[in-house]
């Protein structure tokens, strides 16, 4: 199983789509490590630059729709590649939340008002995020001191099976 939590990336923008995630002109590499460079290369939000901001994170936080575009796996692939196996946000697009967790990485759905409040609580603190899968928890904390927030979640058994084996193909070879 992955490790899950750390150094949180906030994203405050809804319909970051796949080519975003990773551009299209990278899919002709013959590796899933040689996309980590290119991790949010094309997206345009103020202040983001990816080489600054992506380093040490493990986690993103966005809004709805994470994920639109494309079906192709290269896009949690360069997450993954980064170190970021958590992304959540109030939705995302179908096919990128079932690759995530055929890649055995988590997409956790909140609702908007959640997502609010963990924006104006932790965007600009440096946040960190811990996951407790037994509980379906999320725990939030700003720099030592700092605030701290709780949220639930919820997983599907079968999401779930897939996170602790590590992906589908690693439950598939325990399984079939």
């Amino acid at each position: 199983m992955k490790a899950f939590g750390g150094r949180v990336l906030f994203l405050d923008r809804s319909d970051i789509n796949t080519d975003e995630i990773i551009p299209a002109k990278y899919l002709t590499e013959n590796s899933k490590k040689a996309l980590a460079p290119y991790l949010l290369e094309d997206l345009k939000l103020p202040a983001f630059i990816p080489s600054r901001d992506i380093p040490g994170k493990a986690a993103v936080i966005t809004r709805a729709n994470f994920g639109c575009g494309s079906s192709r796996e290269h896009a949690p692939w360069a997450l993954e590649m980064n170190g970021i196996h958590l992304v959540v946000a109030e939705s995302f697009a179908r096919i990128f939340r079932q690759n995530m967790y055929n890649c055995g990485m988590l997409a956790i759905e909140l609702p908007a008002d959640t997502l609010a409040s963990l924006f104006a609580t932790f965007a600009a603190t440096g946040a960190d995020v811990a996951v407790d899968l037994d509980k379906c928890v999320l725990s939030f904390s700003a720099a030592p001191g700092g605030k701290t927030q709780t949220v639930h979640f919820s997983l599907s058994a079968f999401e779930r099976a897939l996170v602790e084996a590590g992906g589908w193909v690693e439950y598939a070879a325990r399984h079939y």
